[in-house]
């Protein structure tokens, strides 16, 4: 059983930046990949970063590109989400997750979620 704890969401303004956390409890995190989702009102949970067991391959969707940094420290159990140049768009409740071994862009794969943060982003 792994739990994951969200912190670092907030209310910014556009071009202002952020970082997530995500502190996990399990005994054996270097053996899950890490990823970032989230999810608007009215919308459905979407793929943001997701990061390699150790860290060293990461994968982003399009709209947080060039934007967006995912990085995890496996000695502090953490997997971290730093966000730059923010949007309007961007906001949504972040979601940490999850699963063994190998990355996915599915939600559906990841067995283990954190209880959210809010992310809001006023114009």
């Amino acid at each position: 059983q792994v739990q994951l704890v969200e912190s670092g969401g907030g209310l910014v303004q556009a071009g202002d930046s952020l970082r997530l956390s995500c502190a996990a409890s399990a005994r054996t995190f270097s053996s899950y990949a890490m990823a970032w989702f989230r999810q608007a009102p009215g919308k459905e949970r979407e793929f943001v970063a997701s990061v390699s067991v150790k860290g060293g391959t990461t994968d982003y969707a399009d709209s947080v590109k060039g934007r967006f940094t995912i990085s995890r420290d496996n000695a502090k159990n953490t997997v971290y989400l730093q966000m730059i140049s923010l949007k309007p768009e961007d906001t949504a409740v972040y979601y940490c997750a999850a699963k063994t071994y190998t990355r996915s862009r599915y939600y559906r794969e990841y067995e283990y979620w954190g209880q959210g943060t809010q992310v809001t982003v006023s114009s």
